[in-house]
């Protein structure tokens, strides 16, 4: 069963992070994800980098994935994305 270790380190592997939490059960995880790649992208790019960085395992292990993408701009700021 994976872990929200192993999708924060899957992630991490994947995506420059500033910073990067993820919680979860086995099958649905959430993510807070920092990173300044996320800058000027709107959204929808920021999820798929994100899905990029997971590559095959968001189809084969990962069943369920939740994110906020944010910039480090964003995170110190306190704004939700």
């Amino acid at each position: 069963m994976v872990t929200p270790d192993d999708v924060k380190r899957y992630i991490a592997a994947g995506l420059e992070c500033e910073a990067l939490e993820v919680t979860g059960d086995g099958q649905h995880f959430e993510a807070k994800i920092v990173s300044r790649l996320f800058e000027g992208k709107r959204l929808v790019q920021r999820h798929q980098l994100v899905y990029r960085a997971l590559g095959d395992r968001m189809r084969e292990e990962i069943h369920a994935l939740s994110m906020r993408t944010l910039t480090p701009e964003e995170a110190q700021a306190g704004s939700e994305g």
